[in-house]
């Protein structure tokens, strides 16, 4: 089990690990405000190690599997985010127009 500093707070975590570097990993933390950060991919020796830029993957499945028509953005995410957060996404969404102003 991978033991995580108390000082890091974020929303989410990438961890990758190249087999060779076992058990050793990079982790790559992120906010909701934020972007997903990109990272090198591992791959062999041999092989030069790509940059995954997950945000962008995401945000292209979400734009072409049509996720905004059946999402309803008008409900809050669960489970719950703190009051902070939950204010930043309501502006994020009505910036993007698909929550309405409450």
């Amino acid at each position: 089990m991978i033991q995580l500093p108390p000082s890091l707070e974020t929303h989410y975590r990438t961890l990758v690990s190249a087999t060779p570097e076992r058990p050793q990993a990079r982790l790559y933390g992120f906010n909701i405000q934020t972007a997903i950060p990109a990272f090198p991919l591992p791959m062999p020796p041999e092989e030069s190690e790509p940059i995954l830029n997950l945000q962008t993957l995401l945000s292209d499945i979400y734009d072409q599997s049509g996720y905004d028509l059946v999402i309803d953005y008008q409900v809050d995410p669960l489970p719950p985010l703190p009051e902070q957060d939950l204010t930043w996404l309501a502006d994020w969404l009505q910036e993007k127009g698909v929550r309405e102003k409450s």
